[in-house]
């Protein structure tokens, strides 16, 4: 039976890595269902959310902060500014066309039976 060497402690802030991030995808996945229903945001903002926090939770950088600093965080507030302006439009443009009497109920597939 193989014994537990010197990097038992690496798996277990490996677990506990994964547990975290498992948690904070959780959360997102939450939060983004809240604006979805809440603000009635379309799938491609949302979409643009999730990928602006993928880029600003991935280690590549346009600017990276290791080189730049706090400069570095221009380009992550940049792409998270873009995105989020983004999905508000999406969200405006959806309530001016609700309110003005376009349904978006799912679409029908299939004749209709309108009289």
């Amino acid at each position: 039976m193989a014994e537990r060497g010197t990097l038992g402690g690496v798996d277990d802030v490996i677990r506990v890595v994964l547990i975290a991030l498992a948690v904070l995808v959780g959360l997102f996945a939450l939060v983004v269902g809240f604006l979805m229903w809440r603000y009635r945001i379309p799938p491609r903002g949302v979409v643009a959310l999730a990928m602006a926090g993928f880029y600003l939770l991935s280690p590549v950088d346009v600017l990276p902060e290791a080189v730049l600093g706090p400069l570095g965080l221009a380009d992550d507030a940049g792409i998270l500014g873009v995105a989020v302006l983004f999905a508000l439009r999406l969200a405006r443009a959806r309530k001016v066309l609700t309110d003005s009497g376009v349904d978006f109920g799912r679409l029908r597939r299939g004749p209709t039976n309108r009289q």
